[in-house]
Order: structure tokens, then sequence, then C-alpha cells
């Protein structure tokens, strides 16, 4: 999935993201599991927020992306904060050339956007690949119960006096996914008049036992799997699962 002009607008969608509490979730894991930590990797790190969000609290950050756009909002962001992270476009089915790392995050659901069994895979693959012994993979994605009950066929809008969308969900092609139809309305400073363009993003998500094979399949023990940033196990209606896997 690459993102154009809704780079450039991602932000701003987003400000009530609750970027601490993925934070927290690493630094708890981290000292849970006794791993000593300098190093992350936050992949599909989009207009590097969460990246940022991590060098604050005194990680080494890097970040890859597939979009382009994506990645220009993210150097010069983190650059106006202060923060010297790199930033390399890459796809994270191809992830590559990266030393040893301590940890490698794929978080806000990004994962649910790969399109296929073997992309989630390969994956799985490169991060094991890139990961210290014992060093820490970290993800999450949307439930089935979210996909199947809350998406699909959903209507989510939102009205604001310079942006405004409307975003419909339909059922995807394959189980367990779905297709967001986006239009968005945006009030362009030079005319006064709004601007409409479209975005379609399909993701698709899997049962907690088949990203445990795959995660074991790669070599990683799983240490944990919780539900919407707390230590609790997921339950029928959760609807973001957490994976915590350290490589063997």
């Amino acid at each position: 999935m690459t993102y154009n002009r809704f780079a450039y607008l991602y932000d701003e969608l987003m400000k009530e993201t609750p970027y601490h509490q993925w934070v927290d979730f690493v630094v708890r894991q981290i000292e849970k599991y006794g791993v000593k930590a300098e190093t992350i990797l936050d992949v599909a790190c989009g207009t590097g927020e969460l990246s940022i969000w991590l060098a604050e609290a005194g990680f080494r950050v890097s970040g890859v992306d597939l979009s382009e756009d994506m990645l220009a909002v993210a150097q010069a962001k983190a650059a106006e904060r202060g923060h010297a992270i790199q930033f390399f476009q890459q796809n994270m089915a191809e992830l590559e050339g990266f030393d040893s790392l301590d940890v490698i995050t794929i978080f806000c659901d990004s994962l649910n956007y790969l399109q296929s069994e073997e992309e989630v895979v390969k994956t799985f693959q490169h991060v094991f690949e890139h990961l210290h012994s014992n060093g820490l993979f970290m993800f999450d994605v949307h439930s089935i119960y979210k996909m199947n009950n809350i998406f699909r066929n959903g209507t989510f809008a939102l009205n604001e006096e310079k942006i405004s969308y409307i975003w419909q969900c339909y059922e995807g092609e394959w189980p367990n996914s779905v297709e967001h139809d986006l239009s968005f309305f945006v009030l362009e400073d030079q005319t006064g008049l709004y601007e409409r363009f479209d975005e379609l993003h399909f993701q698709r998500t899997y049962t907690i036992e088949q990203y445990k094979q795959w995660l074991q399949n790669a070599g990683f023990e799983v240490l944990e799997v919780s539900a919407d940033f707390s230590d609790q196990s997921p339950e029928e209606h959760s609807e973001r699962i957490f994976f915590t896997a350290r490589k063997k």
C-alpha cells in the first residue's frame, strides 16, 4: 500500500492516536523479558510519529516505510524536532541491509496491509534475520472480530472545518479481509474551495494461532499474546492483538 496525498493529511487525521501507549508497551516488554535494548527499527513507520516518540524515550531509532511521501514527511518532522533518525524506503516483506538490531516493531496494524500469506511469512523471516539473538519482535494486528464485526459493512465519517471524510468498509476478497473506501474533502487555502480525493485501502488478518505458527516457523519463540495495550489475553471482543516474540 502506497500513500500519496494522504501522507500529507495523515498526522491531522491521526492526531488523537495514543502513540504513548505503543511506547509504554515497548518499554514494558523490554523490561519484562530482560532485554538490553538500544536500537529499534520501526517498520511501516509512516510519517515517523511513533519513531520520534521512541527516540524521545531514549532509543536509537531507524524507520522503514513503503511510501516515499510518508518518509518525506517523517524526515522533515524528525529534523524539526531535533532527532537524527534515518528513514529508508523498503517493503517490509523485503527488509534488507540493517545491522543486527535489539528490537523490531510493526505497529498501528500495518502488517494487515500485506495482501498475501506469503508476504507475512517473508516479513517474519526478514525480521528474524535482522535481530540479535534474544532480540524482540513486537507487532499488533486487527482481530478477526474487529474485521468482521466493526469494519465490515461499516460507515464512518469526520466533519471538520478544514477536512472531512466518508469512510466505507466492504468485505474483501479473502476471509477476514476488508476494503476501506475513503473519500476526503480538503479545504484549499488559496481558493477557499474543497477538493475531493479518494483512497482505497485493503487489510487482511488471520487467526492468532496462524500468526503464532508463522512466527515459530521463522525461528521465533512466542513470548506473549495480549490485547488492546493491556497485559490481558485476547477475549472474544478484543480489537487489537499484540504479539511479543524473541529470536532464539
